[in-house]
């Protein structure tokens, strides 16, 4: 990615009036990221943090992912603004099969090295995910090892903000099994939770031969809760990992899905369907598919015709 345009341009403003028309102008466009389309709130939000920055409208849509609710740069943004704050005197990777090596150094600081292992992906997990870490692995381990590097030196520079190579492989929040095991009981309840913690640990591989892909690809056809809750029934108790996991999310973002169309078909007024869209449909969008980002995005724009007429 070329250096970010720190000069000014037409479409920057200088009040929140002309920033609420940007945001409209840019939202009917057809060429900024889809989860901008349509959504001049997104494009207001994302202008700030992007002025906070040091980003350009523009470039903020194009460089901040909103991911499990949090905002993020993708690696080559951090790069970037690192670079053009002129207190980077040195970056330099390296790359192997089996470990990536980030060094940079600070103006007045000692130079730092950070690396990141096929060994420690595998330990997380994400060796097995589908997606980029099984299709491209060495680029991968590249953000992880580059993203720990600008962090921790450029705080100041980053301002907080996550890589989002790094938070998308973060696991989706669900909620966990119910336990007997009660909590805030001394040493023995400890016990007693590490005993349980160990017996998980034992599922692991204990039903190798389940066939995880066809069941995920049974949860994303679901077409309804009680249908995915029958699906769900079907999961064997003693599947290891990193099975156990891929499922659990599948489950978890079809759910929140499956809520959305439900609670969204039968809100009664404008102020719930808005309600949803915006604390819970807008933030999350990241767990959610384009087909089922357009889904939602039509029954809102239908509800609110009907509820308004």
């Amino acid at each position: 990615m070329n250096a970010l345009v720190q000069n000014t341009g037409f479409l920057t403003p200088t009040n929140l009036q002309e920033a609420m028309q940007i945001a409209d102008l840019l939202a009917n466009s057809e060429i900024v990221p889809k989860d901008y389309q349509k959504k001049p709130g997104n494009i207001l939000v994302a202008m700030q943090w992007g002025a906070e920055i040091g980003l350009q409208p523009l470039q903020a849509m194009q460089n901040i992912a909103v991911i499990n609710g949090r905002p993020s740069l993708w690696g080559d943004a951090v790069l970037a603004l690192v670079r053009s704050s002129g207190l980077l005197e040195q970056f330099e990777e390296t790359q192997t099969d089996d470990v990536a090596t980030c060094i940079v150094k600070r103006k007045g600081h000692k130079a730092v090295t950070k690396t990141f292992s096929k060994e420690d992906a595998k330990r997380a997990g994400l060796l097995s995910k589908a997606g980029p870490w099984s299709q491209y692995p060495r680029r991968m381990m590249q953000m992880r090892a580059r993203g720990y590097a600008l962090r921790d030196e450029f705080t100041d520079i980053l301002k907080g903000f996550g890589v989002a190579e790094e938070e998308r492989d973060k696991e989706i929040d669900v909620t966990p099994e119910p336990s007997n095991i009660k909590k805030h009981q001394g040493a023995s309840g400890l016990k007693a939770q590490l005993e349980h913690r160990e017996q998980q640990d034992k599922a692991v591989d204990m039903a190798p031969e389940f066939d995880t892909a066809a069941l995920i690809a049974e949860i994303a056809a679901a077409e309804s809760l009680d249908q995915l809750k029958q699906i769900g029934s079907t999961v064997p108790d003693d599947l290891g990992e990193p099975a156990q996991t891929d499922i659990k999310n599948a489950y978890a973002a079809k759910k929140f899905y499956l809520q959305l169309v439900v609670d969204l078909e039968d809100a009664a007024d404008v102020e719930v369907i808005n309600s949803i869209m915006g604390e819970r449909f807008e933030p999350n969008t990241s767990y959610l598919t384009d087909e089922q980002i357009d889904k939602i995005n039509s029954i809102y724009e239908r509800k609110a015709a009907e509820l308004t007429a």
